[in-house]
């Protein structure tokens, strides 16, 4: 389906060869078929394989899915932007989706990486590195290493380090240290322990 013509019968073309501007004849697109260009975070680039489904959403269709399939990879990280570029196919039949829009895609990726997200008040930054300050027994805290992913501001997400079954400390004091007792107390509105 040609979607825009920018010469008429009569026209000079110029292929640009010779210094001249470039004239494009047309521009075609093949509708029944989509190809959507998706940039995966690079934590996410090693489960990011050909073959895996993906559901796109649009903001003209609320509420409706539309199934694709990731068919190939850029194989390499954007050095700029630390993302792997793939490409997802989209059947389209009818032509419901039109080519160029903006779409949300929801890759079903297998045993993405598990991350866990905590308040920024709880990491320690020392000069062996990053830690969170957790109660194991729940009499002595324990330093222990974490490695960050994405930060949301107040909250940021620890793709390693710990379990999930931890209990950290929230604002624990810079001079805290390993093997140091410590008393958990209740919070005074929530009930849950701090």
């Amino acid at each position: 389906m040609i979607t825009a013509r920018n010469t008429d019968i009569g026209a000079l073309i110029d292929s640009g060869a010779v210094g001249g501007q470039r004239t494009e004849l047309f521009h075609i697109a093949q509708p029944d078929k989509l190809r959507v260009y998706v940039n995966v975070p690079q934590a996410y680039s090693q489960t990011a394989k050909p073959g895996l489904t993906a559901d796109l959403t649009l903001a003209e269709f609320p509420g409706r899915r539309f199934q694709g399939k990731l068919v190939r990879t850029a194989n390499a990280i954007d050095t700029n932007t630390r993302t792997l570029l793939v490409e997802v196919a989209v059947d389209n039949p009818t032509g419901t989706l039109l080519s160029g829009a903006y779409a949300e895609v929801h890759l079903k990726l297998p045993g993405a990486p598990s991350s866990l997200l905590l308040p920024v008040n709880a990491l320690l930054f020392r000069s062996e590195g990053l830690r969170v300050a957790t109660v194991p027994d729940g009499q002595h805290a324990v330093l222990k290493p974490v490695t960050l992913g994405h930060d949301f501001g107040n909250e940021v997400e620890v793709v390693a380090g710990l379990n999930g079954d931890e209990t950290v400390i929230v604002s624990p004091p810079d001079s805290i240290v390993s093997g140091q007792s410590v008393r958990i107390v209740q919070a005074p509105s929530s009930g849950a322990p701090q």
